[in-house]
């Protein structure tokens, strides 16, 4: 061989099939990733936008919605499972802060798990976040028509048919409220961040005070014999139920989808996470407690806006009703608004890994928003919500986000020792024991969910893993590295 002549290099051969599904993609590779195609997420919220982005996700069908079916469950007792579920929250928050602060990035519990348990997990928690925003919006929208029809009612006398405002299964053929809703909300993301983060924002305001001004008014109609008794379905019921109101808790994570939109990622994302959660625990628990207090628990039955309800049987004036009615399509539209936007960024580093085609991470030169993925998700979210009722959506919005938080909880443990040299912009307290509890409280609040919940989401795992073997780990940017 002419020794001035070099050999070429053999070509890198691919990981094998095992190493592959557990291989990590490494914390500073996120923090580099900066671009999707075309450009690059804007930088332009501060913590009380950021804030503002957990609430608005978080505060609405919850309490506004969800209520009327979590009471039959739990009776009075409803107010501990808002409790229990807050505290399953409150864990897993607390880990979501820790990495919220330290791998700042599009993508939330996915790019965590990514980050620390392999692309296999870091493609399910990808696929459960999915399932927990997209799904999510569509229960919530759902929601919205109720109070809709409650405001039209109030105001001008008419309702909407059923055929028009109730899926097929409860009495309609289409739900034309919901699918408008999602609608909205997808014009004004399309509009640019900033623009959307205000309008949020002054939503938020006009929710927080509607719940306000129900405690206030039905205080007046609260009865001590309606606390008895307080657990008329046991222990059972109260976890139930709480298995059921953690749906009204997802949301406080929507703040760390903002990772790249931050000005301050490192430190505000923890405190607008915290922050959120907070104010919306007191809320939930303050508005239950005055709520089975002016209504027999058996009353509630069936009912999607049990609120506005139990403001006009106290004050037998229809004015109330129709002003809690107002915050409330205010309060339920704003969730659609924070949760459509967090489910519109985590396709975004998805499709920036590789794991999901790249047209989810082509952003506009213009407004800086990843318009197609926009597009898409609005289309998928309106045909939900358009046609399946609420209560199924709200236990699968449950289950997959509470399999997201538990395995968050495993990823702040794994990075404290994987990686301790990382900057970390908080830190959870009592390590490991919080993170271990919240584990822990995530498994026994899913254990509360119905076979039926559990068969769907097996269902939704095995398609999700179908997607990965067939596409994501084929084009896997981790692929093209040494």
């Amino acid at each position: 061989m002419d020794q001035g002549t070099a050999s070429p290099a053999p070509e890198p051969r691919p990981p094998a099939a095992g190493s592959r599904l557990t291989r990590r993609k490494p914390v500073e590779l996120f923090t580099a990733d900066g671009r999707g195609e075309g450009g690059a997420l804007r930088r332009s919220l501060g913590v009380w936008q950021l804030t503002a982005i957990s609430i608005g996700a978080t505060l609405g069908t919850g309490i506004f919605v969800v209520l009327g079916e979590a009471v039959p469950e739990a009776g009075p007792a409803v107010v501990l499972s808002f409790a229990l579920a807050g505290v399953t929250a409150l864990f897993s928050a607390l880990s979501y802060a820790e990495l919220a602060g330290t791998i700042p990035v599009a993508g939330s519990a996915y790019s965590y798990t990514y980050a620390t348990m392999g692309e296999l997990l870091g493609w399910v928690i990808g696929w459960c976040l999915i399932l927990e925003y997209g799904v999510s919006v569509a229960a919530v929208a759902v929601g919205w028509g109720e109070y809709l029809n409650e405001l039209l009612d109030g105001t001008v006398g008419v309702t909407l048919p059923d055929a028009l405002a109730a899926p097929p299964g409860e009495g309609g053929l289409f739900n034309l409220p919901a699918l408008l809703l999602v609608l909205l909300a997808t014009a004004l993301l399309l509009g640019g961040v900033r623009e959307s983060a205000t309008a949020n924002a002054v939503m938020v305001v006009v929710k927080i005070a509607a719940l306000l001004m129900f405690c206030a008014v039905a205080v007046t109609g609260v009865r001590a014999g309606n606390y008895t008794p307080f657990m008329p379905l046991g222990l059972a019921g109260v976890n139930a139920a709480a298995a059921t109101l953690f749906f009204s808790y997802i949301g406080f994570d929507a703040a760390s989808t903002a990772g790249e939109e931050a000005r301050n990622a490192r430190r505000d994302l923890p405190r607008a996470i915290i922050l959120s959660l907070a104010v919306v625990t007191v809320l939930y628990c303050l508005v239950a407690a005055v709520a089975v207090g002016a209504l027999d628990w058996r009353g509630f039955t069936g009912s999607e806006a049990a609120l506005a309800g139990i403001l006009q049987r106290v004050t037998g004036q229809a004015f109330w009703s129709v002003l809690l009615s107002l915050g409330a399509v205010v309060a339920i539209a704003s969730v659609v608004l924070a949760v459509l936007y967090g489910q519109t960024r985590i396709l975004f580093a998805m499709a920036r890994d590789g794991l999901i085609p790249g047209i989810f991470s082509r952003v506009h030169p213009g407004t800086g928003v990843p318009r197609a993925n926009t597009l898409f998700v609005a289309a998928f979210c309106g045909l939900l919500a358009a046609v399946i009722p609420l209560g199924r959506l709200a236990d699968a919005t449950s289950i997959g986000t509470l399999f997201a938080f538990a395995l968050v909880n495993v990823a702040v443990i794994v990075l404290r020792r994987t990686r301790p040299d990382l900057p970390r912009g908080f830190r959870v307290p009592l390590f490991p024991l919080l993170p271990a509890l919240g584990f822990a409280f995530c498994a026994w609040t899913m254990a509360g969910l119905d076979a039926v919940t559990w068969t769907v989401f097996g269902l939704w795992l095995a398609g999700g893993l179908g997607v990965y073997l067939g596409y994501g780990i084929r084009h896997s940017r981790l692929n093209t590295l040494g």
